[in-house]
């Protein structure tokens, strides 16, 4: 949930979350219709689906639990790299580094000074970590660079200032050039995230005609129109028959 969505937002629709689905095995036994109504007002729906693929592969190939090992965690759908070492370094006190935006601007400025590729940046992370207690130092990284070494740097205030790399070369920021560095989202209003995101609070009101979803979307233009609707179809997220649409996982399409 906290994936590409800040923690304030998250907070609520978590707890109502957990609360219908406790385990993976319920989450896994749910029509993926009801996870993403259970999903309202999250957005990147893609990920409650992955999200659902992910508890049944608990349920079938790790008898409910979730794994320990980062290359496992890394098999489940939706986990990437980050996500994997995050949950084997906070969830299991495993020792490994976690590398989010916050820790690459950290590592590339006052670490580096240069801009750096994934794999560098996971090794110089790695390096920093040594025999340190994981969940201290990767909170501890994550809070510097989200505090103090942001998008705007404070480094007056900085407890790195002295020993930045980045303060005593000078020159040109290298942390946009660095790998795991988000860069700005274009803006969402009239995006098609915006208008999958419309398409789908439709269908969680129930199955509807294509008539009915095309004068939904009807401030699109007819070819925009059908990309966003097949680009929902092809993501697993809907389902489409001659009758109409429909969530997927729902009873029946709109006739």
């Amino acid at each position: 949930m906290l994936q590409q969505t800040p923690a304030a937002r998250v907070a609520g629709p978590w707890r109502a979350f957990l609360d219908l689905y406790p385990t993976p095995a319920a989450l896994a036994a749910a029509p993926l219709s009801e996870v993403l109504t259970a999903w309202r007002g999250l957005g990147y729906h893609r990920r409650a689906r992955d999200l659902q693929r992910a508890a049944v592969a608990l349920v079938e190939r790790h008898d409910g639990r979730v794994p320990e090992s980062v290359e496992a965690l890394r098999a489940l759908a939706g986990v990437g790299e980050y996500t994997a070492r995050a949950v084997a370094a906070f969830a299991f006190g495993a020792r490994v580094a976690v590398v989010d935006t916050n820790v690459a601007r950290v590592l590339a400025r006052a670490v580096a000074g240069r801009p750096l590729a994934a794999r560098e940046a996971r090794e110089e992370a790695a390096a920093l970590l040594g025999r340190r207690d994981p969940r201290r130092f990767n909170q501890a990284m994550i809070d510097l660079g989200a505090v103090f070494c942001a998008a705007r740097p404070r480094c007056a205030s900085c407890p790195l200032a002295r020993v930045c790399a980045w303060r005593a070369a000078g020159g040109e920021d290298p942390a946009p050039a660095s790998a795991h560095v988000t860069r700005r989202q274009a803006p969402f209003a009239g995006s098609d995230r915006q208008w999958r995101g419309r398409a789908i609070e439709r269908l969680r009101h129930g199955p509807a005609t294509a008539a009915e979803m095309h004068r939904h979307l009807a401030g699109l233009e007819p070819a925009r129109r059908r990309r966003v609707l097949e680009g929902l179809v092809a993501d697993g997220l809907v389902t489409k028959a001659r009758e109409g649409f429909a969530l997927a996982g729902a009873p029946r399409v709109a006739r």
